[in-house]
């Protein structure tokens, strides 16, 4: 079902390898999808809450009865909630807001000499578009790992929406708007897809405020968006099918990693599940257990799909040093280390959205309880990009302050510079407050 990639002795055989061709990717072509997206996003700016009522009805099969979510309806659906599932969502916000609590960076002032200081300002972006997907899956917890942060970095204005659905009246599913209710969102919009983040990035007059920046999860057409979109606004992260890599050596128990790679299978055909491991007998005993769990999970098809695809395998390397360079050059959008002394073997990792250390503590853990954020890079975007956070809605502002004896300091330099760039009237905006000296 899953299809190995054997890289030992090919190193010591004095082969170049380029571990970032060698290892599964999903196949994933936003560039394509841009040429889908491009009329949906057209329609929505020039015909506002029409077009988005029509493309819901296209593509969701639905039309809701208005744009946005009446707060009767929000609050219903936490009255309905059941009582486990909002036990469990109020301690994953708890642990969210303790370890995004701890992210806010603080204002700093340097003075540079007496009398010159530049401070530099976090300031929060004022108004934010979150997006929670709806399709295969529903997921509340997009919900929690989106406004917390927003919450922390204490922006100004926050509007989620989610796909309606027919089953609930054209309305998001009720547990994502329950979650919404328990974090205090009453701005919640019926629409999904591309023309969700037009509308998002655009406005509606009278209907839907424009906002400054969109984030959260999406399928290939929501990112295709996000890229035609950015400019109009900010995005977070194109992020793509969701992908798992596993480090482990003899140690580690195949039954759990076989576990954690059917746990991300199931969320999309696309989802890439990659083991890579040092120990041939390991990748034989999870051969088998991912056969074993696949024949009996919820959603098998879907699974196999997913671990039978190109985008997942198992690498064979002839150590952890290799199997560390192989990860890294992967940069996984989660990357669970269990090996001996797993810690240590994490603190070498470079790129991944998220690590998780040991066997305790599994990539499920972090998409729901764990605190941290589970909105992560994806497609090897990790080696350049962090997850979503505070620092995703904050915008650093340097603030400068000269008196007159400092700028009179420096005016010289300043001249100077400014006459190597041949800008000379930048050095004149000095020396004319010195009476042109």
């Amino acid at each position: 079902m899953i299809r190995r990639i054997d890289l030992r002795g090919r190193l010591a055989a004095g082969e170049r390898l380029d571990y970032r061709t060698l290892v599964p990717r999903a196949p994933i072509d936003v560039e394509a999808a841009l040429e889908a997206v491009r009329p949906i996003c057209e329609d929505v700016r020039h015909r506002g809450a029409d077009a988005v009522r029509e493309l819901t009805l296209r593509f969701d099969g639905v039309e809701p009865p208005r744009l946005r979510v009446p707060q009767q309806a929000i609050d219903d659906a936490l009255a309905g909630l059941d009582g486990r599932v909002r036990a469990a969502l109020e301690e994953s916000i708890r642990r969210a807001r303790l370890v995004h609590g701890d992210q806010r960076r603080q204002d700093v002032t340097t003075t540079v000499v007496p009398g010159g200081t530049v401070t530099e300002r976090w300031i929060p972006v004022q108004r934010v578009g979150l997006y929670v997907p709806g399709g295969l899956a529903v997921y509340p917890s997009s919900v929690v790992m989106n406004v917390v942060p927003a919450q922390v970095a204490r922006v100004g204005s926050l509007a989620v929406t989610s796909p309606p659905q027919k089953e609930n009246g054209g309305l998001p599913h009720p547990t994502i708007l329950a979650a919404c209710a328990l974090l205090g969102v009453t701005e919640v919009y019926a629409a999904g897809g591309a023309q969700a983040l037009a509308m998002l990035a655009y406005g509606i007059p009278g209907e839907v405020e424009p906002v400054d920046l969109v984030t959260g999860p999406g399928n290939v057409y929501v990112a295709a968006a996000k890229r035609l979109l950015r400019g109009v606004v900010g995005i977070d992260a194109e992020a793509g099918p969701t992908e798992i890599a596993v480090l482990a050596d003899d140690t580690a128990d195949p039954g759990h990693v076989a576990a954690d790679l059917v746990s991300q299978a199931e969320h999309d055909p696309l989802a890439a599940s990659v083991l890579v491991t040092d120990s041939e007998a390991l990748a034989d005993a999870v051969t088998a257990e991912l056969e074993r769990r696949a024949a009996n999970t919820k959603h098998d098809e879907r699974v196999r799909t997913a671990l039978s695809g190109e985008q997942s395998g198992i690498v064979l390397v002839d150590d952890l040093d290799q199997g560390l360079a192989v990860v890294d050059a992967y940069a996984a959008e989660h990357l669970e280390i269990q090996t001996r002394d797993a810690a240590a073997v994490a603190a070498r990792v470079r790129n991944a959205g998220a690590v998780f250390v040991g066997p305790w503590s599994p990539v499920s853990l972090g998409d729901y309880a764990a605190g941290s954020n589970h909105v992560l890079p994806t497609g090897g975007s990790a080696r350049h990009s962090s997850g979503l956070s505070v620092q995703t809605f904050l915008r650093g502002v340097h603030v400068v302050e000269y008196d007159e004896q400092a700028l009179r300091g420096i005016a010289d330099d300043v001249r100077a510079l400014a006459d190597a760039e041949d800008l000379p009237a930048h050095g004149e905006a000095v020396t004319a407050r010195f009476g042109d000296e």
